[in-house]
C-alpha cells in the first residue's frame, strides 16, 4: 500500500445538476453513490437545492480523487469546482456512505449560517468567508450525524 492511499484526503466540491432532479430521482443517485462510496471507502454528506450540488467527500487520497475525476467528467455534472481540499487525519463523517437530509422549512431555522444557494460559497473573491461558511456547514452536519446514529 503506498503512503497516497493510506493518506486521508477531504474534499468539498460544488456543481450544477445537468437536469433538475425530483426526490425519486435524487433518491436513486443517492443509492448510487452510497454503493460506490462504500466499494471506494469513501465517507461524506450530499447537500441539493434548486439544481447545485455541495459535496464533501473523504477517503484514502488516491481513489478520492479517482472518484473526483469520475465526477469532473459526468455529464450529470457540470461547473464541477472544488471549493476545499484538505488532508486529513479522522473522518469527519465515518459512518456514513453518502449523508443526506432533505431541507424543510422546519429545518432551514435550524441550521447556523443557512443559505437558499451556494454562489456565496462559490466566488472566489472570497476564499475566508467561503472557507468558514463551508466549515461551519460541515460541523453542523457532523453534530446532526452523531445525533442521528
Amino acid at each position: 500500500m503506498t503512503n497516497a492511499s493510506r493518506d486521508l484526503l477531504s474534499i468539498v466540491y460544488s456543481s450544477s445538476a445537468a437536469h433538475p432532479y425530483d426526490d425519486e430521482g435524487l433518491g436513486a443517485l443517492l443509492a448510487l453513490c452510497r454503493a460506490n462510496n462504500a466499494r471506494n471507502e469513501l465517507t461524506g454528506m450530499l447537500l441539493y437545492r434548486n439544481g447545485r450540488f455541495l459535496q464533501v467527500l473523504e477517503g484514502p487520497e488516491d481513489q478520492l480523487r479517482r472518484r473526483m475525476s469520475i465526477i469532473a467528467a459526468d455529464p450529470e455534472h457540470t461547473d464541477v469546482r472544488v471549493l476545499l481540499q484538505e488532508t486529513i487525519d479522522e473522518r469527519q463523517f465515518p459512518d456514513w456512505t453518502m449523508g443526506y437530509e432533505p431541507v424543510s422549512e422546519t429545518l432551514e431555522e435550524d441550521v447556523p449560517g443557512y443559505r437558499s444557494t451556494f454562489s456565496d460559497l462559490e466566488r472566489e473573491q472570497e476564499p475566508t468567508h467561503s472557507l468558514q461558511a463551508l466549515k461551519e456547514l460541515i460541523r453542523w452536519f457532523q453534530d446532526r450525524a452523531v445525533q442521528l446514529r
